[in-house]
C-alpha cells in the first residue's frame, strides 16, 4: 500500500491493525495536555487498544453487548470505541453535555451494563444513571482527579483496566486478535441515538460496511491521504464527528487531533492547521461573529480597508477557487487583498492550510457561505444525517453553489415524491432503529428507500437543492409559500442575532422570536456607552431593538428580490429574554432548534404578536447549571418591521401556488 492509498479493511478493528502495520510510527492521534501536544502513532494506538479489549474481555464484556462512552474529544476514549469493536460489541456515544435524566432512556432501551466516563463530571451522571438503571454494573474512568474517595460498587480507572488487559496478553497472547478474527462486515459498529428533535432520540444501528463505504467513497473524491490533520472538536455523540474523526481516519490513515478543552479550540485550531475540516453552520456563524467583532474595534483605516477588500473577495474570490476566468486587474486586487485582509483573516480562523472544509447539519445561509468562500477557503457543503452515514450529496471542485448540497456522489440514488419528499438509496443506510421496526418501516420501504423526511428537487445540472424540513416548509393563510429555515439563515447572518425561529404556517403573516448573540450585542453596546447587568437586561434596550429591526428589515429587502418567497417577509418580531437552551428542552444537543417545543412553550408571544399587541408578558422555567430549576418573567416589546410591496410578479406566482 503506497503512502496515498486507503487502507484495506472490512472492520474498524482491522483497519487499525493494518495501519499499525504499514504505517506503525504515523501520527495516529494527537491531545493537548497542560500546553503540549502529546501523540499516539498507529503502532502505539494499536498497542493501547489491544490491552484495553483484553482488560474488558477479563472484566466480562463480551460480542454484541453495548458500552456507553461519554465525555470531551480524548484519544484514550476513542481508544475505547476500537476496543469494544475488537470484542465485537457495539459502543454507544453519549453528548457529554446531557443531563443524568437525558441518559436514562439511552441506557435502558440499549440495556448498557458497561460504560467509560471521562471525568468526574460524567462519572456523577453515570452514578445518577446507575440509581434508576441498576443494571450498569461496570463505570470505568479516566481523568482520576477528585475521585479519591469515591468508593461506589464497579469503578475502576481506566489504567488498571489497561494493567488488567495487560497482564491478560500476557496469559493469551492472541486473545484480542482472535476476537477481531471473528468480525464481519455486516456486524454493527455503532450504536447513534438521534437528537430527539420530534420525540423521544431513536438508536441508528450502523453496520461497519455502511460507514467503510461511504468514508472510502468521500476519501477518494477529495484525494485525502495519510498527511492530513483534522480537529476532533465536536460531540463524540453525533455521526458527523464519528465519521470525520473516526472513520474517516481509520479508512484513511489521517491523524485526528483533539483540543484542550472547548474553551482552547480556536487557539489549538491554529495551531494544528487542520487541512481536513468540518463544522455545522452554527460553528461558522460564531466564526464570522468574532471577525465582526474585532473589526467594529479595529481603526477607521483597518475597517475601510477591510470593507474594500471584501467587496472585491465577493465578486471575484469564489471565482479564482473555482478556477474561472476572472480579469487581470480583479486578480492584482485579489491578491493585495490576500497579502492584507484574507490571509490574516485564514490564519485567525485557523483555516490557513484547510484544503476541503465541509459544512452540513442544517442549511447555511447563503451570504455566510459566500462569505468563506471568498475569502479563498473551499467550504462545501453536503447532505446527509445519522441515518445515511452522512455522505449523500457532496459538492464537487469546480461545482460549488450557495443554493445546492451538490449531486449525489457514487453509489447513491435520489428520487422526489410528488409531495416534494427526498427519497434515496445508498449503502450508508441504516439497517434499522434499535428495537423500534415502525420506525424502521416508516422511514425506509420494501424497495430500500430511505423517506428522509426532507423537501427539495434536482435541478438541470443534477444538483440537489434543500428547501426544509418538509413538515416545517408551508403556506401562509393567503398560500404563500413560506420555508421557516431558509427566512431563519439569513437572519443568523448578522452577527448580532444568534438564533431566530420564524412561524407563519397558515397564519396572516410572517413573525420571528430572535436571540441576540450576547458578545457582538454587548461589544457593541460597550462601545456606545449603554449600560447592561444582564442578558435579559441588554435584550429588552430599546437601542438593541432598533439594531435588531434594521437587521429584520434588511432581511425582508433581500425575500422581495425572490420571487417566491417574497410574500414572507417578516411583519413583526420580539427579541427573547433568554438564549434557547438545550437544557431547557428548546435545542437538541446538537444545537438544532425545536420548532414544535418552541411553538408550545411560547404559544402566548406568538399570539401576541399575530395579534397585534405592543408587548407582552411571558413566565418561563429555566435550568442552571447546577440542575436547579428557576422562574424567569418578563414583559417583551414587539415591533413593526417594515416590508418591501410585493411586485406585479409576484402575484401570479401566489395565486398559481
Amino acid at each position: 500500500m503506497g503512502p496515498g492509498a486507503l487502507a484495506e479493511g472490512d472492520t474498524f478493528p482491522r483497519l487499525l491493525m493494518e495501519h499499525a502495520r504499514v504505517r506503525p510510527q504515523h501520527p495516529a492521534l494527537r491531545e493537548k495536555n497542560l500546553g503540549i501536544w502529546q501523540t499516539w502513532t498507529w503502532g502505539q494506538s494499536a498497542d493501547t487498544v489491544r490491552k484495553l479489549a483484553a482488560g474488558l474481555h477479563t472484566q466480562g464484556f463480551r460480542r454484541g453487548q453495548h458500552l456507553a462512552i461519554v465525555g470531551e474529544n480524548r484519544p484514550r476514549l476513542y481508544f475505547a470505541m476500537m476496543a469494544v469493536q475488537s470484542l465485537g460489541g457495539v459502543p454507544v456515544p453519549l453528548y457529554q453535555d446531557a443531563i443524568a435524566s437525558e441518559m436514562i432512556y439511552v441506557f435502558e432501551n440499549a440495556e448498557i451494563e458497561y460504560a467509560i466516563a471521562e471525568d468526574q463530571e460524567q462519572l456523577d451522571k453515570m452514578l445518577e444513571v446507575r440509581d434508576t438503571h441498576p443494571t450498569l454494573a461496570h463505570i470505568y474512568y479516566d481523568d482520576p482527579r477528585g475521585l479519591r474517595k469515591y468508593d461506589q460498587p464497579g469503578l475502576m480507572s481506566y489504567d488498571e483496566l489497561l494493567q488488567i488487559g495487560a497482564g491478560a496478553l500476557a496469559r493469551a497472547p492472541t486473545l484480542v486478535d482472535d476476537e477481531i478474527a471473528k468480525g464481519r462486515a455486516e456486524d454493527t459498529a455503532a450504536l447513534f441515538y438521534t437528537s430527539g428533535t420530534t420525540g423521544k432520540p431513536k438508536g441508528v444501528v450502523q453496520t461497519y460496511h455502511a460507514l467503510i463505504d461511504r468514508s472510502r467513497v468521500c476519501s477518494q473524491m477529495e484525494n485525502l491521504t495519510p498527511d492530513e490533520d483534522v480537529l476532533a472538536y465536536l460531540p463524540m455523540a453525533w455521526i458527523g464527528q464519528n465519521i470525520f474523526s473516526y472513520a474517516q481516519a481509520l479508512v484513511t490513515g489521517y491523524t485526528v487531533n483533539c483540543p484542550e478543552s472547548p474553551m482552547t479550540i480556536t487557539n489549538d485550531m491554529r495551531e494544528i492547521g487542520p487541512t481536513y475540516y468540518f463544522a455545522p453552520p452554527r460553528v461558522f456563524e460564531t466564526l464570522l461573529t468574532q471577525v465582526m467583532i474585532r473589526m467594529d474595534d479595529a481603526s477607521r483605516l483597518k475597517r475601510t480597508m477591510f470593507r474594500y477588500f471584501m467587496e472585491v473577495a465577493r465578486r471575484v474570490g469564489g471565482k479564482l477557487l473555482d478556477g474561472e476566468q476572472v480579469a487581470l486587474s480583479d486578480r492584482m486586487r485579489y491578491a493585495l487583498g490576500s497579502a492584507f485582509v484574507y490571509g490574516p483573516l485564514r490564519n485567525m480562523l485557523g483555516m490557513s492550510r484547510v484544503k476541503v472544509a465541509y459544512t452540513a447539519g442544517e442549511a447555511i445561509g447563503p451570504d455566510l457561505f459566500t462569505f468563506y468562500r471568498s475569502l479563498g477557503i473551499n467550504l462545501k457543503q453536503l447532505y446527509g444525517s445519522t441515518e445515511t452515514s452522512v455522505f449523500v450529496c457532496v459538492q464537487p471542485n469546480g461545482q460549488v453553489r450557495a443554493d445546492t448540497v451538490g449531486p449525489p456522489i457514487a453509489g447513491v440514488e435520489v428520487k422526489i415524491k410528488d409531495s416534494g419528499e427526498i427519497l434515496l438509496r445508498s449503502p450508508g443506510l441504516l439497517k434499522e432503529y434499535y428495537k423500534n421496526p415502525q420506525a424502521t418501516a416508516e422511514v425506509k420501504d420494501a424497495e430500500g428507500w430511505y423517506h428522509t423526511g426532507d423537501a427539495g428537487f434536482l435541478d438541470a445540472d443534477g444538483h440537489l437543492r434543500i428547501i426544509d424540513r418538509a413538515n416545517d416548509v408551508g403556506r401562509l393563510a393567503d398560500g404563500t409559500l413560506f420555508a421557516p429555515k431558509y427566512i431563519e439563515n439569513k437572519l443568523k447572518f448578522f452577527p448580532f442575532i444568534k438564533e431566530a425561529v420564524a412561524f407563519g404556517h397558515e397564519r396572516e403573516a410572517v413573525t420571528a422570536l430572535v436571540n441576540i448573540d450576547l458578545a457582538a450585542v454587548g461589544n457593541w453596546a460597550e462601545r456606545r456607552g449603554i449600560a447592561y447587568a444582564s442578558y435579559q437586561e441588554l435584550s429588552a434596550d430599546d437601542r438593541v431593538y432598533a439594531l435588531i429591526q434594521d437587521c429584520v428589515e434588511q432581511v425582508n429587502r433581500d425575500l422581495a428580490s425572490e420571487p417566491a418567497l417574497a410574500g414572507s417577509q417578516i411583519a413583526r418580531f420580539l427579541v427573547l429574554h433568554k438564549e434557547l437552551d438545550a437544557d431547557d428542552g428548546e435545542l437538541t444537543r446538537t444545537r438544532k432548534v425545536r420548532r414544535r417545543f418552541i411553538g408550545e412553550r411560547y404559544a402566548p408571544l406568538i399570539a401576541a404578536l399575530n395579534g397585534g399587541r405592543d408587548s407582552a408578558h411571558i413566565e418561563t422555567e429555566v435550568t442552571f447549571e447546577d440542575g436547579r430549576k428557576g422562574l424567569l418573567k418578563a414583559e417583551l416589546g414587539i415591533r413593526d418591521a417594515k416590508t418591501v410591496p410585493l411586485p406585479a410578479s409576484v402575484e401570479p406566482l401566489r395565486r398559481a401556488s
